[in-house]
């Protein structure tokens, strides 16, 4: 399982949108992409700017 910060409002919606139907979704990781499935989408309220905790269960065949 990856661990994604995320600080674009759109981009956690979209992770949001993904985790809620079941779909995968693609997220950049240090400049690299990793699809998966997204578990969870977590608000970290303490933070300005805002920022979300992003878990995404990669696919197979892609190195974690």
């Amino acid at each position: 399982m990856q661990t994604i910060e995320i600080t674009d409002p759109v981009e956690a919606r979209r992770c949001r949108r993904a985790q809620y139907r079941g779909e995968k979704a693609t997220v950049i990781l240090n400049g690299l992409p990793v699809s998966g499935l997204v578990r969870s989408v977590m608000e970290v309220k303490s933070s300005n700017p805002m920022r979300w905790i992003v878990s995404v269960v990669p696919e197979e065949g892609i190195a974690a």
